[in-house]
């Protein structure tokens, strides 16, 4: 069992020093535990996080600067600093940056589940496609495109 060590991660670090890309994003490990995980998250403006569902994770974006425009089971939303915004496992959510800046975030899942894997399994893929597949196999299940 992976249990949360007691310490601090710097502002500017990675947890253990991961850092990852995953499709234009940048995402910094700040936390991880059986339990939860957390990462830091850099949207430039453009990127996003397609429709998707997590069915065995709650996830949370803790909105820092920008702003972000959500899809949350069927209906849209915009977040911007200081919105925490509640993602409950099995509702379906996209994350967009259609903003023209950059946008951060602390993003955090419980319990984790295969995510940190997922995670190490994507970065610097840069087919679109490949990793919906991947996804897939990691408790994460892309929508499919709407028509």
């Amino acid at each position: 069992m992976m249990v949360m060590p007691a310490g601090i991660t710097p502002s500017t670090e990675g947890f253990d020093g991961v850092v990852w890309s995953i499709l234009g994003q940048t995402y910094t490990l700040k936390q991880h535990s059986d339990h939860s995980m957390a990462w830091h998250a850099l949207f430039p403006s453009g990127t996003f996080v397609p429709p998707h569902v997590h069915p065995t994770q709650d996830e949370f974006i803790y909105v820092l600067s920008g702003r972000y425009d959500l899809w949350l089971d069927g209906k849209e939303f915009t977040a911007t600093a200081g919105d925490l915004v509640r993602m409950p496992m099995g509702i379906p959510h996209g994350i967009f940056n259609k903003s023209g800046a950059d946008a951060t975030s602390l993003f955090w899942v419980a319990p984790t589940r295969s995510l940190k894997s997922l995670f190490e399994r994507i970065h610097n893929v840069p087919d679109p496609a490949e990793v919906v597949r991947i996804a897939a196999e990691h408790e994460v299940d892309f929508l499919p495109p709407a028509d």
